[in-house]
Order: structure tokens, then C-alpha cells, then sequence
């Protein structure tokens, strides 16, 4: 497998990281999830745009124009001649010894990383659905920048599968936020409910597709936070992301979501990404 390692592909053998990289020790560093569908990245630009915005976030320089790293990436696909499956595309602070908090002076260089994984859709799940558990949203306060520091949603994660459950739900004092490693949604009496964008959040590539899905299926929308009661009493839940595009909740602790199976809004908007995919990436299987 051919991977990005700065700015060369390389053999994934070849890929060497120093143990003084800031990445490596302090998790002070970015990264973007892309996904492909038949050869062809699905959303680049609105990653590729959000990975900058991170990186303006936390003062990081990108050692790529956009344009470039578009095309660079692309490439890497390409070589390996994947069908289905996902970038991981990491952008670190560069090496900078001795160890110090401070950010390191003019001159330390980033390290860039890029590998492809192939894999389907999880098309089994989207089709049952999931079941979640509530924990607390116990991570910091700069939820809108992609950081590699994911201890907390590793740990929200962790106490989800300890309970059964696929993923976890996050409120602070009640109010939900996301999920531990995707955005979440409620559907109402017809109306879909997703908390704003902010730094409570990550503004989601997927939430911002469906945002338009549910326009062209005719679901009002209405992005404001919502709290633990109005989760449990919800019609639908859906989660989505990257790699679960829109995934159906029917379990939420011990109680099912409305009637424990996908709901038919949840299903529409699924069918609406579907097709929104196959018209960037022409199929999808």
C-alpha cells in the first residue's frame, strides 16, 4: 500500500515518525476522514476546506495550497487503485525537540500522513440500525476543531461498548451535544432537530449533506439544541458521519426509538444521500 508521507507517496514501509514529533506527544495536530465510492473522493472539497479552517484554528500551517493537496490525494487513490473505502489524512506540528508546550520556533517543519483503508458500507446497520448509550460530554471546549486529541471521545466511546452499545450520546447538564464520533439528530413530529454548529461540536461534512437532503425531501430542519428528555421522547434518531453516513438509532439505553426499527424519515433521508453520492461518485455498492 502506497501511502502520503509529506510530500511524497511512499511504500507505507518507508513511513518513519519521530518519537519527538508533536503529534506523538502532545496530540497537537489535525486530521480529515475522506471517503471514496467508486474510485472518486465523495464531499473533498467541503473536507479538504474544513481541515483548513482547523489548521487556522491551533495557528498551523498547511505545507500544501488546497489545490495541491487535492490533486496529491487524488493521486494516492488512484495508485492504489481503491474502490471503496477511506483517507486518513493527518497534519502534525512538526518535530521540535526538547520537549516543550510552547509551539516550536520559525522553521520546524509539519508532517503530513495520508492512508487509504478499504471499506464497504456498513450497509447491514444502516439498514437495523444501532443502539447508543447517554454519557456525560466530559471532552474540552474546541469541539469545532478536528484535533487528534481524542482521548474523551475514546473514552465516551469505551464506556458505550462496556454497555452493548454502539456509540455514545453526549450531553453536558442534559443538553445533547453529538455523538463520541459523530453528529446526532432527532426527527419530531416531522421535524428533524440537530444542535447548531459551534465550538460544542464538530461541524460535521455528512450533517451538512443531509442538511440539504432533508431540503430536497421536504423535512423542516431546525438546528437548535435540544435536551435528554427530548432525545428519549423523539420519534427518530439518526447519527451520521463519514464512514456511517446516515445511521439509524432504534436504542437508546434499555428504551427503543419509537417502534425499535428505522423510522421512515430516517429511511428517506438515507435514500436522498444515496443518491446524492451516486451523482458526485456515479454508483454506490
Amino acid at each position: 500500500m502506497k501511502v502520503l508521507w509529506n510530500k511524497n507517496i511512499v511504500d507505507r514501509e518507508q513511513v518513519r515518525i519521530e518519537m519527538e514529533d508533536r503529534g506523538y506527544q502532545f496530540g497537537d495536530g489535525i486530521y480529515e476522514v475522506i471517503r471514496a465510492y467508486n474510485g472518486t473522493y465523495f464531499g473533498l472539497d467541503e473536507h479538504i476546506d474544513r481541515l483548513f479552517k482547523s489548521a487556522d484554528k491551533i495557528e498551523l500551517m498547511i505545507p500544501y495550497e488546497r489545490k495541491e493537496l487535492k490533486e496529491v490525494v487524488t493521486a494516492l487513490l488512484d495508485i492504489n487503485h481503491i474502490h471503496t473505502g477511506d483517507l486518513y489524512l493527518q497534519i502534525t506540528r512538526g518535530i521540535s525537540s526538547p520537549r516543550n508546550h510552547l509551539f516550536p520556533e520559525a522553521g520546524v517543519e509539519p508532517i503530513v500522513t495520508g492512508s487509504l483503508t478499504v471499506a464497504a458500507r456498513d450497509t447491514e446497520k444502516m439498514k437495523k440500525g444501532i443502539a447508543v448509550s447517554v454519557e456525560k460530554d466530559e471532552r474540552w471546549l474546541k469541539c469545532d476543531i478536528k484535533s487528534t486529541s481524542l482521548l474523551g471521545n475514546v473514552l465516551a466511546k469505551h464506556e458505550a461498548y462496556k454497555k452493548n452499545a454502539e456509540e455514545a450520546v453526549l450531553h453536558r447538564d442534559g443538553i445533547v451535544t453529538e455523538c463520541s464520533s459523530a453528529n446526532l439528530a432527532v426527527i419530531k413530529e416531522g421535524t428533524v432537530y440537530t444542535h447548531p454548529d459551534g465550538n460544542l461540536i464538530l461541524a460535521g461534512i455528512t450533517k451538512l449533506m443531509w442538511l440539504q437532503c432533508a431540503k430536497e425531501i421536504g423535512l423542516p430542519v431546525r438546528e437548535e439544541a435540544f435536551t435528554l428528555e427530548e432525545l428519549y421522547a423523539a420519534d427518530e434518531i439518526f447519527c451520521s458521519s463519514t464512514t456511517k453516513e446516515i445511521m439509524p438509532i432504534v436504542k437508546v439505553d434499555d428504551q427503543a426509538v419509537g417502534d425499535g426499527v428505522p423510522g421512515t424519515w430516517t429511511k428517506k433521508l438515507q435514500q436522498q444521500y444515496v443518491a446524492m453520492i451516486e451523482k458526485a461518485c456515479v454508483s454506490v455498492k
